[in-house]
């Protein structure tokens, strides 16, 4: 048994494992891969990744469940992209493209001043496609049968947004807000802002709190250690958290 697999199943120690999720899996996928993978029963996550989404996923397993909280309520960072002159359901590219608009008007100058106007805590709407609940259910259960419901703006904070490339229709920028702050959103309300509309189509989490997904390990590279079944101490101390 290789040493991450007796980490993993040391069900009484508990662990914190940094993982780089990838696109196309959602972060629930991840733990059920863990929990397959080795064996281990009790896990969850620290702040949800979209399944477009890819970067730092933070899984608590064992007995570090129970401070969850202890990585949930720290400051996210991310990059992506979005995309002007375009709008779908999700404010994603989950969705099809609901409309299109005119991008010509936009300068670099003026995206500037709109990316000054959302800095700062604030009030933003969750989107339709989301976990929020509504009377027990999830929002995109609704949204997937064509329902729009009326939801609650939640108190942000965006601490930090940088633009860092600009080449019509393609927007980058860098952004760190506090937890429950929703990139779709606020690429959907930047669109609204410029008055031409905005999806997001690119957005990858670098940070939660002082934990970089530069010491997160990949699942390529977890589901190796196990087939290899060789000692990987320190290895496994990259992307570990001491409990």
């Amino acid at each position: 048994m290789s040493h991450l697999d007796q980490y993993l199943h040391n069900g009484e120690l508990g662990s914190v494992l940094l993982i780089d999720k990838p696109v196309g899996l959602t972060s629930f996928d991840v733990i059920y891969r863990l929990r397959r993978w080795h064996g281990v029963v009790k896990a969850g996550h620290a702040g949800t990744l979209d399944p477009l989404a890819s970067g730092l996923l933070i899984i608590c397993m064992g007995k570090e469940t129970k401070n969850l909280h202890r990585f949930s309520n720290l400051d996210k960072e991310y990059v992506g992209t979005m995309e002007l002159g375009i709008q779908t359901p999700s404010f994603d590219m989950e969705t099809e493209v609901s409309e299109r608009m005119d991008v010509s008007g936009v300068t670099i100058d003026g995206l500037k001043s709109i990316f000054e106007r959302f800095v700062g805590r604030q009030l933003q709407m969750p989107p339709m496609y989301s976990a929020v609940k509504h009377k027990g259910k999830p929002l995109y259960k609704y949204a997937r049968r064509g329902k729009i419901l009326e939801r609650k703006p939640r108190e942000i904070e965006i601490r930090e947004l940088v633009l860092t490339g600009f080449a019509p229709p393609k927007v980058e920028f860098k952004v760190l807000c506090s937890k429950g702050t929703y990139i779709r959103s606020l690429a959907n309300d930047i669109g609204a802002a410029l008055g031409c509309g905005a999806a997001l189509t690119a957005l990858r989490r670098t940070r939660i709190g002082a934990y970089t997904v530069e010491n997160a390990v990949t699942l390529e590279q977890l589901e190796a250690t196990k087939k290899a079944n060789e000692p990987r101490s320190e290895e496994a101390n990259d992307y570990r958290i001491p409990a």
